[in-house]
């Protein structure tokens, strides 16, 4: 009989709008400059395939109080809707990709803005810039027959609006992003994707108030400590 050398880490999980059901997260991936102004901001105007990121599926973190990272002194945030996958496979086709899309939540990509950009100066991965403890703060999941996410999507530090944009601003619609990122991953249950993020991400720090919505999916709201 095979035994575990020590006891498994637990199941990272994130609740399920209206129940007592959780989604058991299988990993994160991440779309990087899917928004026009954001893609801009960041240094770039075109519409090459989405290109992903990742972070380690403990990174979810729920609740009021969201710890502010070692290691950084320029921690940003980015506003994001997520889609939480019921099921998956690899090469999706776009006009079959919502039939695995279990729900969407709200989330924050969280990001060591000064260790991103170290990494970039020396053609480094991106790791240690994204994939940190508590680096991906997000709701409840709102299952997809009860969520219209094509509204309003922004956040606001200390009530003072930072980013805002709507979901039908992105380049890649969640439809391409699930087909696209079926080409690089065979996808399953438990997977989550965050989206993009709009225009206007900034520096946090410790005592911010941040608070994020999409509209038809829900709010999110933690303070920094």
């Amino acid at each position: 009989m095979t035994s575990f050398a020590f006891p498994p880490p637990a199941q990272s999980t994130v609740p399920v709008a209206g129940s007592d059901v959780v989604f058991p997260v299988r990993r994160i991936l991440c779309v990087g400059r899917n928004y026009a102004a954001h893609r801009r901001e960041m240094g770039g105007d075109d519409r090459d395939p989405p290109f992903f990121f990742a972070k380690p599926a403990d990174a979810v973190t729920l609740g009021d109080k969201v710890p502010y990272p070692v290691a950084t002194h320029d921690l940003h945030h980015e506003i994001e809707l997520v889609v939480a996958l019921k099921s998956g496979g690899a090469n999706i086709a776009v006009e079959d990709a919502l039939a695995h899309v279990f729900g969407y939540a709200v989330g924050v990509d969280l990001t060591r803005r000064d260790l991103q950009a170290a990494a970039k100066a020396k053609g480094q991965p991106w790791d240690a810039a994204k994939g940190f403890d508590a680096s991906a703060p997000i709701t409840a999941i709102v299952p997809a027959g009860q969520a219209r996410p094509d509204g309003e999507i922004s956040l606001s530090v200390n009530g003072q609006v930072r980013q805002s944009g709507q979901v039908a601003d992105m380049i890649w619609t969640i439809p391409e992003i699930i087909a696209e990122a079926s080409k690089l991953w065979t996808l399953a249950a438990g997977d989550l994707i965050f989206t993009g993020t709009p225009e206007g991400v900034g520096a946090i720090g410790r005592g911010d108030r941040v608070e994020g919505s999409v509209e038809g999916v829900g709010r999110l709201a933690f303070t920094l400590v």
